[in-house]
Protein backbone atom coordinates (compact mmCIF):
# COMPACT_ATOMS: atom_id res chain seq x y z
CA UNK A 1 0.00 0.00 0.00
CA UNK A 2 1.45 3.22 -1.39
CA UNK A 3 0.29 7.08 -1.23
CA UNK A 4 -0.40 8.63 -4.16
CA UNK A 5 -1.43 12.21 -5.09
CA UNK A 6 -5.06 12.22 -5.57
CA UNK A 7 -5.14 16.21 -5.69
CA UNK A 8 -1.94 18.18 -7.16
CA UNK A 9 -3.02 20.78 -5.75
CA UNK A 10 -0.55 23.00 -3.12
CA UNK A 11 -2.43 24.04 -0.01
CA UNK A 12 -0.52 26.40 2.15
CA UNK A 13 -2.04 24.05 5.60
CA UNK A 14 -3.97 21.63 4.55
CA UNK A 15 -6.36 19.77 7.31
CA UNK A 16 -9.70 18.24 8.37
CA UNK A 17 -10.80 16.36 5.41
CA UNK A 18 -13.86 14.86 5.01
CA UNK A 19 -15.63 12.37 3.13
CA UNK A 20 -19.50 12.76 2.13
CA UNK A 21 -20.57 9.18 1.67
CA UNK A 22 -24.05 10.45 0.15
CA UNK A 23 -22.11 13.48 -2.69
CA UNK A 24 -19.08 10.54 -3.11
CA UNK A 25 -16.56 13.93 -2.50
CA UNK A 26 -14.39 14.55 -0.42
CA UNK A 27 -14.53 18.20 1.43
CA UNK A 28 -10.87 19.61 3.27
CA UNK A 29 -9.80 22.89 5.00
CA UNK A 30 -6.68 25.05 3.67
CA UNK A 31 -6.37 27.07 7.65
CA UNK A 32 -3.34 29.52 6.16
CA UNK A 33 -5.39 29.92 2.88
CA UNK A 34 -8.39 30.55 4.18
CA UNK A 35 -10.26 28.22 1.82
CA UNK A 36 -13.29 25.00 1.92
CA UNK A 37 -12.15 22.69 -0.81
CA UNK A 38 -14.25 19.88 -2.30
CA UNK A 39 -13.42 17.58 -4.40
CA UNK A 40 -14.70 14.54 -6.12
CA UNK A 41 -12.45 11.21 -7.16
CA UNK A 42 -14.47 9.70 -10.09
CA UNK A 43 -15.00 13.23 -11.80
CA UNK A 44 -11.44 14.91 -11.29
CA UNK A 45 -13.54 18.01 -10.16
CA UNK A 46 -11.91 20.14 -7.66
CA UNK A 47 -13.32 23.87 -6.21
CA UNK A 48 -12.28 25.93 -3.70
CA UNK A 49 -14.37 28.57 -1.60
CA UNK A 50 -12.91 31.65 0.10
CA UNK A 51 -13.29 32.01 3.57
CA UNK A 52 -13.42 35.26 5.46
CA UNK A 53 -11.22 34.13 8.15
CA UNK A 54 -8.72 31.26 8.95
CA UNK A 55 -10.65 27.69 9.08
CA UNK A 56 -9.91 25.32 11.24
CA UNK A 57 -12.20 22.30 11.08
CA UNK A 58 -15.67 21.52 9.96
CA UNK A 59 -18.09 18.73 10.51
CA UNK A 60 -21.09 17.99 8.31
CA UNK A 61 -24.72 19.64 9.46
CA UNK A 62 -27.82 17.43 10.06
CA UNK A 63 -30.14 18.39 7.09
CA UNK A 64 -26.96 19.76 4.74
CA UNK A 65 -24.25 22.63 5.09
CA UNK A 66 -21.76 22.29 7.91
CA UNK A 67 -20.58 23.41 11.62
CA UNK A 68 -16.80 24.79 11.17
CA UNK A 69 -14.59 26.16 13.41
CA UNK A 70 -12.89 29.91 12.53
CA UNK A 71 -10.60 31.53 14.57
CA UNK A 72 -13.25 34.33 15.81
CA UNK A 73 -15.36 31.20 16.47
CA UNK A 74 -17.95 28.65 15.94
CA UNK A 75 -20.04 28.75 12.61
CA UNK A 76 -23.08 27.12 11.30
CA UNK A 77 -22.33 27.05 6.74
CA UNK A 78 -24.69 26.47 4.21
CA UNK A 79 -23.77 23.67 1.57
CA UNK A 80 -21.84 26.37 -0.37
CA UNK A 81 -19.64 27.23 2.47
CA UNK A 82 -21.29 30.89 3.19
CA UNK A 83 -21.61 31.90 6.87
CA UNK A 84 -25.25 31.91 8.11
CA UNK A 85 -25.22 31.97 11.81
CA UNK A 86 -22.58 32.36 14.50
CA UNK A 87 -23.05 29.57 17.49
CA UNK A 88 -20.53 30.60 20.05
CA UNK A 89 -16.99 32.83 20.33
CA UNK A 90 -13.43 31.72 20.40
CA UNK A 91 -13.02 32.49 24.27
CA UNK A 92 -9.67 32.64 24.13
CA UNK A 93 -7.39 35.60 23.05
CA UNK A 94 -7.81 35.56 19.50
CA UNK A 95 -4.99 37.54 18.32
CA UNK A 96 -2.98 33.83 19.91
CA UNK A 97 -5.71 31.51 19.41
CA UNK A 98 -8.03 29.60 17.08
CA UNK A 99 -10.03 27.11 16.13
CA UNK A 100 -7.69 23.88 15.06
CA UNK A 101 -9.15 20.10 15.06
CA UNK A 102 -12.61 19.04 15.50
CA UNK A 103 -15.38 16.18 15.00
CA UNK A 104 -18.77 15.92 15.54
CA UNK A 105 -19.32 12.94 18.36
CA UNK A 106 -21.77 10.23 17.85
CA UNK A 107 -24.86 12.24 19.24
CA UNK A 108 -24.49 15.14 16.94
CA UNK A 109 -22.43 17.41 19.50
CA UNK A 110 -18.93 18.89 18.01
CA UNK A 111 -15.99 18.93 19.72
CA UNK A 112 -13.27 21.11 18.40
CA UNK A 113 -10.02 22.20 20.11
CA UNK A 114 -7.57 25.26 19.52
CA UNK A 115 -4.02 25.89 19.30
CA UNK A 116 -1.70 28.45 21.57
CA UNK A 117 -0.30 30.07 18.86
CA UNK A 118 2.95 31.12 20.28
CA UNK A 119 3.29 27.95 22.15
CA UNK A 120 4.29 29.85 25.59
CA UNK A 121 1.86 28.60 28.67
CA UNK A 122 -0.49 25.68 27.78
CA UNK A 123 -3.49 28.19 26.69
CA UNK A 124 -5.33 26.00 24.79
CA UNK A 125 -8.02 23.91 25.10
CA UNK A 126 -10.64 21.26 24.05
CA UNK A 127 -14.30 22.14 23.90
CA UNK A 128 -17.74 20.60 23.09
CA UNK A 129 -20.37 22.08 21.70
CA UNK A 130 -23.76 21.60 22.01
CA UNK A 131 -27.42 22.75 22.97
CA UNK A 132 -25.86 24.06 26.33
CA UNK A 133 -23.14 26.14 24.66
CA UNK A 134 -19.50 25.80 24.63
CA UNK A 135 -18.04 23.47 27.57
CA UNK A 136 -14.30 22.49 27.88
CA UNK A 137 -13.42 18.96 28.18
CA UNK A 138 -9.34 19.28 28.35
CA UNK A 139 -7.26 22.17 29.10
CA UNK A 140 -3.53 23.31 29.39
CA UNK A 141 -2.43 22.29 25.75
CA UNK A 142 -0.52 23.79 23.35
CA UNK A 143 -2.25 22.52 20.14
CA UNK A 144 -5.55 20.65 20.45
CA UNK A 145 -5.09 17.77 17.46
CA UNK A 146 -6.42 14.18 16.55
CA UNK A 147 -10.14 13.91 17.77
CA UNK A 148 -11.76 10.54 16.94
CA UNK A 149 -14.02 8.10 18.53
CA UNK A 150 -14.12 4.36 18.78
CA UNK A 151 -16.75 2.33 16.56
CA UNK A 152 -19.08 2.13 19.27
CA UNK A 153 -18.67 5.67 20.34
CA UNK A 154 -17.36 5.27 24.14
CA UNK A 155 -13.73 6.08 23.70
CA UNK A 156 -12.36 9.33 22.60
CA UNK A 157 -9.02 9.95 21.26
CA UNK A 158 -7.15 13.03 21.50
CA UNK A 159 -3.65 14.22 20.97
CA UNK A 160 -1.58 17.13 22.08
CA UNK A 161 0.74 17.50 19.32
CA UNK A 162 3.59 19.70 20.49
CA UNK A 163 3.98 17.21 23.50
CA UNK A 164 3.91 14.47 20.88
CA UNK A 165 1.35 12.15 22.99
CA UNK A 166 -2.01 10.68 22.36
CA UNK A 167 -4.89 10.21 24.91
CA UNK A 168 -7.66 8.53 25.67
CA UNK A 169 -10.97 9.16 27.48
CA UNK A 170 -13.94 7.25 28.50
CA UNK A 171 -16.47 9.38 26.59
CA UNK A 172 -20.76 8.84 27.37
CA UNK A 173 -22.17 9.76 23.81
CA UNK A 174 -25.95 9.99 26.31
CA UNK A 175 -24.24 13.07 27.90
CA UNK A 176 -20.61 14.08 26.00
CA UNK A 177 -18.85 13.56 29.00
CA UNK A 178 -15.05 12.68 28.60
CA UNK A 179 -13.68 11.10 31.82
CA UNK A 180 -10.78 9.00 32.78
CA UNK A 181 -8.20 10.25 30.86
CA UNK A 182 -4.92 8.04 30.18
CA UNK A 183 -1.79 7.84 27.88
CA UNK A 184 -2.43 5.88 24.82
CA UNK A 185 0.37 6.80 22.84
CA UNK A 186 3.58 8.84 23.58
CA UNK A 187 6.24 9.23 20.28
CA UNK A 188 9.87 9.98 21.05
CA UNK A 189 11.32 12.63 19.04
CA UNK A 190 15.02 12.37 17.39
CA UNK A 191 17.16 15.08 15.90
CA UNK A 192 16.13 14.36 12.80
CA UNK A 193 12.53 13.37 13.20
CA UNK A 194 10.13 15.67 14.51
CA UNK A 195 7.00 13.80 13.49
CA UNK A 196 4.16 14.01 15.73
CA UNK A 197 0.73 13.26 16.23
CA UNK A 198 -1.24 15.19 14.26
CA UNK A 199 -5.06 14.89 12.88
CA UNK A 200 -6.48 11.46 12.94
CA UNK A 201 -9.11 9.09 11.93
CA UNK A 202 -10.36 5.11 13.19
CA UNK A 203 -11.36 2.48 10.97
CA UNK A 204 -13.86 0.13 11.42
CA UNK A 205 -11.76 -2.39 13.67
CA UNK A 206 -10.83 0.60 15.90
CA UNK A 207 -7.42 1.30 15.00
CA UNK A 208 -6.55 4.68 14.99
CA UNK A 209 -4.55 6.62 12.32
CA UNK A 210 -2.61 9.10 12.87
CA UNK A 211 -1.03 11.53 10.53
CA UNK A 212 2.85 12.60 11.90
CA UNK A 213 3.45 16.46 11.07
CA UNK A 214 7.11 16.73 10.36
CA UNK A 215 7.76 12.81 10.14
CA UNK A 216 6.79 12.16 6.36
CA UNK A 217 4.30 9.53 7.48
CA UNK A 218 1.03 7.87 8.47
CA UNK A 219 0.73 5.34 11.83
CA UNK A 220 -1.81 2.63 12.51
CA UNK A 221 -2.52 1.59 16.25
CA UNK A 222 -4.15 -0.93 17.79
CA UNK A 223 -7.28 -0.11 19.85
CA UNK A 224 -4.50 -0.76 22.84
CA UNK A 225 -2.25 1.60 21.57
CA UNK A 226 -0.13 -1.14 19.70
CA UNK A 227 1.77 0.30 16.91
CA UNK A 228 0.92 -1.45 14.31
CA UNK A 229 1.82 -0.47 10.96
CA UNK A 230 3.49 2.74 8.92
CA UNK A 231 3.40 4.32 5.67
CA UNK A 232 5.24 6.90 4.35
CA UNK A 233 3.91 9.77 2.90
CA UNK A 234 5.57 11.71 -0.02
CA UNK A 235 5.56 15.42 1.80
CA UNK A 236 7.34 15.99 5.49
CA UNK A 237 4.23 17.30 6.89
CA UNK A 238 1.28 15.33 6.52
CA UNK A 239 -1.52 16.63 8.57
CA UNK A 240 -4.57 14.65 9.01
CA UNK A 241 -5.97 10.96 7.84
CA UNK A 242 -9.78 10.01 6.62
CA UNK A 243 -11.07 7.92 5.21
CA UNK A 244 -13.34 7.88 1.77
CA UNK A 245 -13.81 6.29 -1.68
CA UNK A 246 -17.23 4.38 -2.38
CA UNK A 247 -16.45 1.77 -0.07
CA UNK A 248 -14.57 3.71 2.53
CA UNK A 249 -11.52 1.76 1.47
CA UNK A 250 -9.17 4.97 0.46
CA UNK A 251 -7.07 6.78 2.77
CA UNK A 252 -6.66 10.29 2.30
CA UNK A 253 -4.18 12.75 3.75
CA UNK A 254 -4.20 16.07 3.77
CA UNK A 255 -0.43 18.18 4.01
CA UNK A 256 0.94 21.21 4.56
CA UNK A 257 3.79 23.31 2.54
CA UNK A 258 3.49 26.70 4.21
CA UNK A 259 6.73 27.42 5.97
CA UNK A 260 8.50 24.59 4.75
CA UNK A 261 12.11 25.00 3.90
CA UNK A 262 13.24 25.57 0.16
CA UNK A 263 15.22 22.79 -0.04
CA UNK A 264 12.33 20.36 1.39
CA UNK A 265 9.95 21.61 -1.00
CA UNK A 266 12.45 20.79 -4.23
CA UNK A 267 12.90 16.80 -2.64
CA UNK A 268 9.07 16.97 -2.27
CA UNK A 269 7.15 18.70 -4.70
CA UNK A 270 3.74 17.59 -3.74
CA UNK A 271 4.16 19.09 -0.38
CA UNK A 272 0.71 20.79 0.45
CA UNK A 273 -1.42 18.45 -2.26
CA UNK A 274 -4.13 15.60 -1.05
CA UNK A 275 -2.66 11.89 -1.22
CA UNK A 276 -4.82 8.64 -0.69
CA UNK A 277 -4.14 5.13 -0.96
CA UNK A 278 -5.81 1.78 -0.84
CA UNK A 279 -6.31 0.04 2.56
CA UNK A 280 -7.79 -3.39 3.77
CA UNK A 281 -9.78 -2.10 6.58
CA UNK A 282 -12.69 0.63 5.51
CA UNK A 283 -12.99 3.31 7.59
CA UNK A 284 -16.50 4.80 9.37
CA UNK A 285 -18.91 7.19 7.94
CA UNK A 286 -19.11 10.80 9.59
CA UNK A 287 -21.37 11.68 12.19
CA UNK A 288 -23.62 15.35 11.47
CA UNK A 289 -23.77 17.86 13.71
CA UNK A 290 -27.47 18.31 14.91
CA UNK A 291 -27.92 21.92 16.66
CA UNK A 292 -30.66 20.37 18.73
CA UNK A 293 -28.85 18.24 20.73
Amino acid sequence: MTFIVALNHRAELGECPLWSVEEQALYFVDIKGRALHRFEPRAEKHVAIQMPEEIGCIGFKKGGGFIAGFRSGLWLLDEKGARQQKLADNPEDQTQSRFNDGRVDPAGRFLAGTIDEPKLGGRAHLYRYDARGLSVLAEGLLTSNGVAFSPDGRTLYHADTPTFTIWRYAYDPATGDATGRTLFARLSPTESDRGRPDGAAVDAQGCYWTALFEGGRIRRYSPDGVLLAEFPVPARCPTMVAFGGPNLKTLYVTSASTSRPADELAALPHSGSLFSMRVEVPGLPEHRFDPAV
